[in-house]
Order: structure tokens, then sequence, then C-alpha cells
């Protein structure tokens, strides 16, 4: 018969096997009666539009309505989390939203073709909108076609084909492609994905690692990003329902923790369905990467009786110990007890059997349930071989279709021809153009680029010293680029706190406008010639190169080595920014046959360009784009703690550039200063930078008998550490002096960010913030 009704018929059956002997007939009938009603048409009527939902003319019948479309959701899943809120969706909300992801990886099995039409059919007949979210971005992520884009997405237009050919109805489906969907809103997926990275663990996310077929100990770090950004696709889908197979079942509940993080109300519903074993022993699903262990859409007919004919088909659970699989793998792939794990059977329940009055012919016997199929065969009599040709036949009607659409459709074999070309090919010989974003135009000349560190509500004279020694280090000639990386800070959760996600953005972006609105009050020569760019701006003027720059980098780097870079980090975004920070190397960094230098002062920031450098020296796509990578130079620090060992809590430790006078004056007087001691003394390290290095004068007022008056300029702070050591000026003279001097350096500062209304506005929004933290 043709494909059209077998999968309508494939519809009803599934729901019958899915509910007890009782409530099937009824469950029938209520579809049957629906039909003949105009409620559902039968697939390759005119109309195949699923129904939208009719108007309730009383309660009882919402409540039936309410009923049959939740059985049939309910019928496509092994699990549901939860029922109640299923059912309270669909009463709710009759045009709900369900998603599905698929990796565009290669050729489609059984499962996902047949299979997953069933399974659809049912969710648009219930009233459902479904969405395909092409995952060609996470097919990079993954390495398949070689990381190249452009045959992942060729490899998602067959899916299409092979699903229009099985018969899913396509006038509630949507297919959406990430790569294109995540360019167009880049603002809006990524500051939610980084989101989402900030709140977890690395621990926790590694438990998601079966969704890349994947041990946490051969994770690439760009597979961490695999279930980040696969949570981040159910909220920016707007998805109600994730009906995926029962393998991703622990980053869909990830996506129910981000809820309970985030304080969102509605939790999406896990739909979660039947995962199909592999034909070969111990394959607790199919694998792609084997070819004997599925039916693919367009096999033969002999290639599918060549397959079954081998396939593992034990008739008891001892039958054959399962080679690989078992233990924690096969607990996420199957959720219903099966100790007899034979494939032959399995085809045989979930495909054959699905179909309402199936029946199958094996061994000269019309079976007409499943159970007496397993029954006759585990007592032996049903043999071995009358099964699997009984299999073979039955199977064969299922994809002659498909066969006939890649046969006689010039585009879909074209197509076809392609994909089985690539997956031909040795994988050395597939190699990936460079993809990086570029934040400095081609031609420019040598560039220093300094990175600022994360943004804090509290800034503090140090830091801005810091940078501004990384700013003067720069060579004549050379453009100075401040980096601000925004989007990096909110991975490593700089800031939080706020309501939204968008409140502590812009708690970032204040933080980092008012230190660089200080910098530019401490030294104005220097700053004007500064360029500034914002992390965040850059990106999102090319988001599709920097992000698949971020994945490259991710490819190319084992987890551990990542984390590497600072051992201490739980979070997994840290592991983002670190990517981030490899990419942002490659935007400022690379350049043909002109200098570029990576600037920093703090330890880990180091750590993480360093990662970077030696990443670009061995990448061939950038040797081959003639590309130089650039240097990376650490200015050292300079402490300016007030005190020794002091606690972190400690708001008397060290300076900020915000203080006031009565700040300034208190932290002063309780500052370390031993008399002779200059390997430690504060006053002394505040005088040499934040007044002298800022070009102003230290006036130290003394009695005349103590030596007079004495005058400290620019170039004097080694003549002022040496009369310090020798005893001939006193802590008692040194502290008042270098306190009245400090303020005076940032009393310019404050009447900077007074007299900038935009200055002003940022150092509100930073206290706001940082009273919000204290709240936490």
């Amino acid at each position: 018969r043709p494909l059209p009704h077998l999968v309508f018929v494939l519809v009803l059956a599934t729901t019958m096997a899915s509910c007890s002997t009782a409530s099937s007939s009824t469950l029938v009938d209520l579809l049957i009666c629906d039909m003949r009603a105009g409620t559902i048409s039968a697939p390759g009527a005119a109309a195949q539009a699923a129904p939208s939902a009719p108007a309730a003319a009383s309660s009882p019948a919402v409540d039936g309505e309410v009923e049959r479309k939740a059985a049939l959701l309910l019928s496509v899943g092994e699990e549901c989390v939860s029922e109640a809120e299923l059912r309270s969706l669909v009463a709710k909300k009759p045009s709900f939203v369900l998603y599905d992801g698929f990796e565009p990886s290669g050729r489609m099995h059984i499962a996902q073709g047949v299979f997953k039409a069933m399974n659809v059919n049912k969710c648009t007949a219930a009233g459902g909108t479904f969405i395909f979210w092409v995952a060609d971005w996470f097919a990079l992520m993954n390495d398949k076609m070689g990381g190249d884009l452009d045959r992942i997405k060729l490899v998602g237009e067959y899916l299409i084909e092979v699903w229009t050919a099985a018969g899913m109805d396509m006038s509630r489906v949507q297919f959406k492609w990430a790569a294109d969907e995540i360019t167009k809103h880049a603002g809006r997926y990524w500051t939610l994905a980084l989101d989402v990275a900030r709140r977890f663990t690395v621990a926790r996310v590694s438990k998601c690692c079966q969704i890349m077929g994947r041990k946490e100990g051969t994770l690439t770090a760009a597979q961490m990003l695999y279930p980040i950004m696969q949570c981040t696709d159910i909220f920016f889908l707007g998805a109600n329902i994730c009906q995926l197979g029962v393998d991703q079942r622990k980053v869909n509940m990830l996506a129910r923790e981000y809820c309970d993080s985030a304080g969102i109300k509605l939790k999406p519903i896990i739909l979660s369905h039947h995962m199909l074993y592999g034909l070969a022993q111990g394959q607790v699903k199919m694998s792609k990467s084997n070819k004997d262990s599925a039916i693919f859409m367009e096999d033969s007919a002999a290639e599918v009786a060549r397959k079954l004919a081998q396939a593992y088909c034990p008739r008891s659970a001892d039958g054959g110990a399962a080679s690989g699989g078992g233990g924690a793998e096969e607990e996420s792939m199957h959720l219903v007890q099966d100790d007899l794990k034979n494939p032959c059977l399995d085809y045989v329940k979930h495909i054959v059997f699905a179909p309402p009055g199936a029946t199958f012919s094996a061994g000269g016997t019309c079976f007409r349930d499943y159970r007496a199929v397993h029954d006759a065969f585990v007592s032996g009599a049903l043999s071995e071989a009358d099964l699997k040709a009984g299999l073979t036949e039955a199977v064969n009607a299922l994809v002659q279709p498909v066969r006939e659409h890649f046969a006689t459709n010039e585009r879909a074999a074209t197509i076809l021809a392609t994909i089985t070309g690539w997956m031909a090919e040795p994988k050395e010989l597939r190699a990936s153009p460079l993809r990086r974003l570029q934040a400095l135009p081609d031609g420019h000349g040598p560039a220093w680029a300094v990175f600022a560190p994360p943004p804090s509500l509290s800034p503090t004279a140090g830091a801005a010293l810091d940078l501004l020694r990384c700013l003067r280090a720069a060579p004549d000639g050379w453009t100075r680029v401040l980096w601000l990386s925004d989007w990096s800070a909110l991975s490593l959760n700089c800031v939080s706190g706020g309501k939204t996600t968008a409140d502590d953005l812009k708690a970032i972006c204040a933080a980092q406008d008012l230190l660089v609105g200080c910098l530019r009050a401490l030294d104005p020569q220097l700053m004007a010639g500064v360029v500034v760019r914002r992390q965040s701006e850059a990106i999102l003027s090319d988001p599709s190169n920097y992000w698949i720059s971020v994945i490259n980098a991710g490819r190319a780097h084992s987890l551990g080595a990542i984390r590497a870079a600072d051992e201490n980090s739980e979070q997994v975004g840290f592991v983002i920014a670190t990517l981030m920070a490899v990419a942002d190397a490659l935007a400022l960094g690379a350049a043909a046959g002109t200098g570029r230098v990576l600037c920093c002062s703090s330890p880990r920031d180091a750590r993480s360009l360093e990662l970077a450098v030696a990443y670009l020296e061995g990448c061939a796509a950038y040797k081959a784009a003639g590309l130089s990578p650039p240097e990376v130079r650490v200015v050292e620090g300079v402490s300016l703690a007030l005190k020794a060992d002091a606690a972190a809590a400690d708001a008397d430790a060290e300076l900020l550039l915000l203080d006031g006078q009565p700040d300034v004056q208190r932290k002063m007087k309780k500052a370390f200063c031993e008399p002779g001691n200059t390997a430690f003394c504060p006053p002394l390290a505040v005088a040499r930078e934040l007044v002298l290095g800022c070009g102003a004068s230290l006036e130290v007022k003394r009695r005349e008998e103590d030596g007079g008056d004495r005058a400290f300029g620019k170039a004097d702070g080694g003549q002022l550490a040496s009369e310090f050591a020798a005893g001939a000026l006193h802590p008692g003279d040194l502290k008042p002096a270098v306190r009245d001097a400090a303020w005076g350096t940032l009393s310019r500062v404050r009447a900077a960010v007074a007299a900038d209304k935009a200055l002003a506005a940022a150092e509100k929004e930073v206290a706001k913030a940082a009273k919000k933290n204290k709240k936490k």
C-alpha cells in the first residue's frame, strides 16, 4: 500500500503499543472517529494539516479532546517528564511547539526515517507544530564531514529528502538551520548560551556526554559546548516539548535544571522515544560509523537481506554476553527493562507491528501480535532463519518508497551520490578553510592589543595602573588596542545578581566603561591614541566566523588541555571563556607581514593567550592563509596592597578608583609602613605608581630639624625609595604626603566621572549591581 497511508497506520499502531489492551481499542476508535469526522485527515488526502484545537462546547468535551491529544503524544515516548505537565500544556496551549535536533552527519537509518516520520505525524495530529533543528554547527563540533560547514548543510538537505519520501506530513513541520538562525539572532542566542554555561560545572555537563557518543575522558573542549548549545536551543526555539530519543534525556534534564537556576517557571516537557538496538551484538543503539549496525533508508533489497541475515539474534538472555555497552551507557539509552536485547525482535515490535491490525508472516505462520512472535521464537517454534526472512520482507516494504525517490528524483540522487563520495574520502583529505573574525581590517599596521582584566564592581587603582603599564609598553608607531571582553566576563560570571542576563551584561559594560573613563582621567595623552574595542560589538559584526573559530579551537584541544589554563576552575563558563580567548587572539593577532602583540598583566590571561598562540602555530589553515602568529607579552603588575596578607573581604586592603577623600585618608592611615623596609612598603608603591607614575609630584612636609620639606618628581621614584631605606624619610612624614598626593590623583578621576553624564550613569549602574550582589 502507498507509504503515506502506511505511516498513518503506524501512527495508530504505536498508540496501541504504548497502551494497555483495554485502552488500545478505545484510542483507535477515537482516532478513527476523528478521521471520519474530518478532525484528522488521512495522509495522501488533499488536506493533510494537523487540525487546530476545536472550540469547546462544554467542559466534558474539552476534557475528552485533551485526553485524546495527550494519549497521542504519550504514545510517542518511552518516558514523559512529566505527564501532568503535558496534559496541562495541551489543555492551556493548543498550538504547542515540539522540537527535535538532527545533526547532519551522514546517511539516515530506519529509526530516523520511518520511525521518526511516524512520531512526528502523531505529534502534529495532536495539534503541535514540530520544529526540526538542523544542527549543522553541532556536526561541526563533532568533526562530521571533516568540519566543512558547506558539506554539512548538504547532508541536512538529504535528511529532508528522506523524510519527504518517507511520508512525513510537512504541513505543520518547520525546518530551521542552526547556523542561519543563530547568526541571524546572534546576540540573543549567545548571551543565553553563556548564561547557561556559567550556571553549571564541568562535572555536571560531562554527564551529558552520551549525546555525542563520547565518554568523558575522550571529550574535546568543543564537545563541552555541545550540551550547552543544545540546552540553549530549547529556549531559543520556544519549544514546549523536547521530543528526542532517550539518549538525549540527560541534556534535556539539564534544561529543566537551568529553569530552576534561572527562575523560569514553565519547564520544557521531555518526551523521549525508544532507541532501536544496533544489529550487531552489544550495540545499545544504531551506529552510523558501522554500516552493518542499521538499515539505512536507501539500502538496496540485497543490502537489507545481508544485514539482517548476520544480525545478532539471541533466544534467551544468556544466549550470548553482550560485548560493549551495558552499564551507564545502556541505562542512558533504554528505560524499559529488556533482558533479551534482540535487535531483530526490536524491529518487529517497534516497526513491523506499529500499524493497527498489522500481521507478520514468518516460517509459514501469520502472526497477529508481537508477543506471539516473541514467544514462538524464544520457544524454538520459529527459527532464526525464518524470523529474519520475514523481517527482511517487511523492512524492504517500508524502505522501498525512499529507494524509489532517490532513484527517480534527479536532485535527490545527486545529493546522495555527492554525500556517498565524501564519506568514502580518507579523513586526511578533508581540510577546512580558516574561519575567523577580523577585528582589525586588512592592511592594518603593527598592533599592540591589550586584554583588559575581567570587570569588577569595585575597580582598584592597581588594576587600572596595570593596564596603563601594558599600553605604555607598546613601541612607537604601533596602534594600541584595548580589548574589553564583556561576553567572556558573562561566561566567567564576573557579575551576577541581576533579574535577567541583560541586567548582568549591562552592569558588565558599565564597569568596563567606567574603567576606560578612569584610564582617560589618569593618562589622557596616552588614552587619546588608544583604540577601544568591545568584544561583543566585534563579534556581532561577524558572528558566524567568530563562533566557528571558537568551535574549531575547541575541536583542536582536549577538555583537559583547556582546563589546565586554570585547574581551580570547575565551571563550564571558564572553558568557553578560554576558547573565546583563542578566537580573540585569532581576531586581533592574525596578520601577514606585520607585527602583532597580545599583551596582558594577568598570569591566567597569559596562559590563555599562550594556548592561543600555540594553537595558531600548529594550525594548517592559518599557515595556508599566510598569517604569522602573534607574540604574547606579559607586563608584570605591581601590587598596591596596603596590608600584608589582608583578608579578601577587607575593604581597606587597597585603594579603589572611585574612593572618596575620607576613604583614602582611612586606608592610608592603616597602611603598613615599617621604617627602612622597602621590600614591602605600600605607601612607597602608591607614591611611585599612583602619584609619580601619573605625572604628579609628591610633596613631603617636615620640620626644619627633620630635614625640611622635600619634593619628588616623576623621575625620582628611586631616590624616594633610597631615602626611605636609609632612614632619611620617616613613615610619619611619608604616609601623610602619600595620602594627600594619592587623593589628588583620585580626585581627578572622580571629577572626570562626575563631569561626564555617561560615566556618571555607569557609576550608578555599577553601584546598583554591587548592592544586588551584596544581598546575594
